[in-house]
């Protein structure tokens, strides 16, 4: 009878600290992260808000690495349809959004309009032509109109639709130069290396070395609308799905309308 009391005692210790190593083990499971890198590609005029919500992003989440890859919206779309490491794409327009779309590459139901933009008219801060409407750009004094390349670079399309609705595009087209994204456009216009250039108001606005001579007439394009969305083929679908909820969380939505985006 002592015999078999003492084995049920051994039996039930073994047991309750089987349970508590296993508990322990759970807590330990459910309190580690594996890492993760998320790769974002964001068109460049959305650079430095979507660098501040990053870096944001990873403090309060230590175990995920916010990887963005900024460029043309076109350049973007190919580099994904080609297969480049993806997990969010932030368009400036719907075109391209609509090209990914259509060959079934967005994660179901992650699309979303984000934000909405203006095309403006810039000259050089110090030293630029006395330009104060898009009427001027067939000027002989003009040697140098930057614009976005049209094809891949959806401020260039915007562009172009407005010169058009102007009925001046071609002559501004025999003194165009042409940048890879709107990012470079700006360049040229702060460096002097062009008399002139059409970009977002935002990127305008980043500048100290541009002046905006003019808004874009209302009612010469199409409204600039940002999509966002998740890519397919993900593998990190929750995260995902969490960063994007992040970026249109309400202390984003200000931080977008400081640099002069109209929030959706």
């Amino acid at each position: 009878m002592k015999k078999l009391f003492v084995l049920m005692v051994v039996c039930l210790l073994a047991l309750v600290t089987g349970c508590g190593s296993q508990n322990a083990g759970d807590t330990k499971s459910s309190s580690s992260q594996e890492p993760v890198e998320l790769h974002v590609s964001a068109a460049a005029s959305l650079t430095d808000v979507m660098n501040e919500i990053g870096a944001d992003y990873e403090k309060e989440h230590p175990n995920v690495k916010v990887v963005f890859n900024y460029g043309s919206s076109g350049a973007l779309q190919q580099a994904i349809e080609n297969g480049g490491n993806a997990d969010l794409f932030f368009s400036a327009a719907q075109k391209q959004m609509d090209a990914l779309d259509k060959k079934g590459l967005l994660a179901d139901g992650t699309r979303r309009d984000l934000l909405q933009n203006e095309v403006v008219l810039i000259v050089p801060k110090e030293g630029g032509q006395d330009i104060h409407s898009f009427d001027q750009l067939t000027s002989d004094k003009l040697k140098h109109i930057a614009l976005g390349e049209p094809k891949g670079v959806p401020v260039g399309q915007y562009s172009e639709e407005i010169l058009t609705k102007l009925g001046i595009l071609d002559d501004v087209k025999a003194k165009a130069v042409y940048g890879s994204d709107v990012r470079q456009v700006l360049a040229w216009v702060a460096s002097g290396e062009a008399d002139a250039g059409l970009v977002y108001a935002t990127d305008a606005a980043i500048s100290n070395d541009v002046r905006v001579a003019a808004k874009a007439p209302e009612g010469t394009h199409k409204d600039i609308i940002y999509p966002a969305a998740i890519l397919k083929d993900t593998k990190h679908l929750d995260t995902a799905k969490d960063f994007l909820a992040f970026v249109t969380n309400d202390k984003n939505k200000e931080r977008f309308a400081k640099y002069g985006f109209e929030v959706k």
